[in-house]
């Protein structure tokens, strides 16, 4: 049975255009880089990355206050000499609108990337520390951080005082990282990606398993307001 619709005005027509075409369900669980959102030429290995990830969690535990939440953070830097973090330093200054009245308002105070210039001792030895030390050669880095998902999850939409680097560890088809007006899928196969939180992103895990990615901060100069 054919609809015909008692009204042919433009909006009938756009949908009636629309539905000519089927949606592509193939390249959503591809990386398509974007604007704020590249993928470096710099690979590390995922077996050993993995590897790296049972070593260290055998040793520490993740950190932070809203593991609840689905957020939980492991910190692979640290300020020389640094013994305990706050959850300030696992998570740090961003910006968001929160709310209905759209005010964008800061929370949380700002983290200087610079001062995390040390590797985490705990870590010694790991593949995490190569990856650390292969990063450092090449840019400013500042807090680097484990940081796992919860499946179902997502975080809030924000923007940061600086770009990140993030390397996918465990990820699954329905985690998607945004950008402004960009979406994409970040596979876990070692690639580094570099992603501009300094524009409004967030993070999201729609799967039906935990997301966990080093994330790297990059320390240039930080954007103060």
């Amino acid at each position: 049975m054919t609809y015909i619709p008692q009204i042919n005005d433009t909006d009938v027509q756009s949908i009636q255009g629309w539905m000519q075409a089927e949606p592509d369900t193939n390249s959503v669980a591809q990386f398509m880089p974007g604007p704020g959102i590249e993928r470096l030429e710099l690979k590390f290995d995922i077996k050993e990355l993995n590897k790296a990830l049972d070593a260290c969690l055998a040793r520490e535990a993740y950190q932070g206050g809203m593991q609840k939440q689905g957020f939980a953070a492991l910190p692979l830097t640290q300020r020389p000499g640094q013994t305990e973090w706050t959850d300030n330093d696992l998570s740090g200054r961003f910006w968001t609108r929160g709310d209905e009245r759209y005010v964008e308002e800061p929370r949380e105070d700002l983290v200087p990337e610079i001062d995390f210039s040390e590797f985490n001792p705990k870590f010694k030895g790991t593949y995490f520390e190569h990856v650390h030390n292969e990063l450092a050669k090449r840019f400013p880095i500042g807090r680097t951080r484990v940081l796992s998902k919860g499946l179902y999850n997502c975080n809030s939409w924000h923007r940061d005082p600086e770009p990140r680097l993030h390397i996918p560890l465990i990820t699954n088809p329905g985690s998607l990282f945004v950008v402004n007006h960009h979406v994409t899928h970040l596979p876990a196969d070692g690639s580094v990606y570099f992603t501009d939180t300094r524009g409004y992103h967030t993070a999201l895990n729609g799967g039906e398993t935990q997301r966990v990615h080093i994330v790297a901060a990059l320390a240039y100069k930080q954007i103060t307001k």
